[in-house]
Parts: structure tokens; C-alpha cells; sequence
């Protein structure tokens, strides 16, 4: 069983700085994309970013030039470095990682994390 643990939330003011992290269970499998994902309370879960093995990014329009998702591939590790937070970015930040099954991947989530920017 693959187990992803996010950790880095919490609340922060507007125009601050924030650092996530993921770390999957998944030693010895084969780690494609990864990513995070953010849910706000009545909306539907949306794509923040994500990087792929190769470490090709992409992000959500809203967080161009402000989020930047890397990832150290030894650790089986995703972060997501958050600045110039505002409140409308205040969510539960999921964390995925699609691990290699054979002919395709398995999607695995983390338990998200709370972000909060006031204003």
C-alpha cells in the first residue's frame, strides 16, 4: 500500500510564504507524475501544479509566477513552495502520486493539508 504524508500547512497572512511537502511510501516503485491538487470549501477539487519524473511542470493559471512545485526523486518527495499567498488560495491542499502498474499508473492521494491566508 502506497502512502503519501503532506506536511507545511497552516495560516499565514496575505503576501506570505508558504513551503508543502509530500513524502510517499512508494521505495522501489516507479514514481510518473506528481502533484497537488486544492479543494475550498463548496468547490470542487482543482489542479495547482504538477511535475513529472522528467521534472516537466505545469500550473494552474492562478498560481503562475507565485507557486513553484519541484521534487527530489531519491526521497520520493514533492514540494510545492507557495508565495505571495492571498486568501482566495486559503484551501485543503492534496498532494498525488501515479505509481507505475504495469501498462498504466495508480493514482494515490495524501490526507491534505490545511492552508489558510487571512487577510
Amino acid at each position: 500500500q502506497v502512502q503519501l504524508v503532506e506536511s507545511g500547512g497552516g495560516l499565514v497572512q496575505a503576501g506570505g510564504s508558504l513551503r508543502l511537502s509530500c513524502t510517499t511510501s512508494a521505495s522501489g516503485l516507479r514514481i510518473n507524475a506528481m502533484g497537488w491538487y486544492r479543494q475550498a470549501p463548496g468547490k470542487q477539487r482543482e489542479l495547482v501544479a504538477s511535475i513529472t519524473s522528467a521534472s516537466s511542470t505545469n500550473y494552474a493559471d492562478s498560481v503562475k509566477g507565485r507557486f513553484t512545485i519541484s521534487r527530489d526523486n531519491a526521497k520520493n518527495t514533492v514540494y510545492l513552495q507557495m508565495n505571495s499567498l492571498k486568501p482566495e488560495d486559503t484551501a485543503v491542499y492534496y498532494c498525488n502520486a501515479d505509481v507505475r502498474r504495469g501498462l498504466w499508473d495508480d493514482r494515490y492521494w495524501g490526507q491534505g493539508t490545511q492552508v489558510t491566508v487571512s487577510s
